[in-house]
């Protein structure tokens, strides 16, 4: 199956379907998602402010780190459920989409940078974990982490900016009520 077949077959579903045309389901999705980045956003901003020597100083990196992530992979878990829904609904445009591969690729980015700060950095966390700041490599690993996801961000904003329905639906008649409007 090619991609073009796979991204048609999604939008196909009985549930990208029903997203889509329904009144509420994509607006509330969406609501969702955003309140998911903001947690993960959130707890990660404090994280990397805390590397910086920004914020928290007063607590140990590693216990502070230990209560915070659990929140937000509890958040990015909603966020990426949410995302992929909303995907689905539209997913050969929005898989064309470069404000959507780009967001892709900076959440691909994300990882790596926090996965090479638990490599190296964070099983060094003992030696710095009461220092108000991490060593300069911490630092620069906030810094990038803020930039990353300050960028996912944008891209993922422009995303709604830039994107149209596939299959759009024809325009209501001059003649229709309002109550026509909210029956479909």
């Amino acid at each position: 199956m090619d991609i073009a077949a796979l991204l048609s077959w999604l939008e196909a579903t009985s549930l990208a379907a029903r997203i889509r045309d329904s009144l509420f389901l994509f607006p509330l999705l969406e609501s969702f998602h955003v309140i998911g980045l903001a947690l993960v956003f959130g707890t990660i901003a404090v994280i990397d402010l805390r590397l910086l020597g920004a914020a928290s100083t007063d607590r140990p990196f590693k216990r502070m780190a230990s209560d915070i992530l659990k929140w937000t992979w509890a958040a990015f878990v909603l966020t990426a459920l949410t995302g992929s829904l909303m995907f689905l609904t539209n997913a050969g445009v929005y898989y064309h989409n470069f404000y959507f591969r780009s967001k892709m690729a900076l959440l691909v980015l994300a990882a790596v940078n926090m996965l090479s700060f638990e490599l190296t950095l964070g099983r060094t966390a003992h030696r710095w974990d009461k220092a108000a700041a991490a060593p300069p490599a911490g630092r620069a690993v906030a810094i990038l982490s803020l930039a990353i996801w300050i960028s996912a961000i944008f891209a993922g904003r422009l995303i709604g900016f830039t994107t149209s329905r596939a299959k759009q639906t024809a325009p209501a008649p001059a003649d229709s009520s309002l109550e026509e409007l909210f029956q479909k």
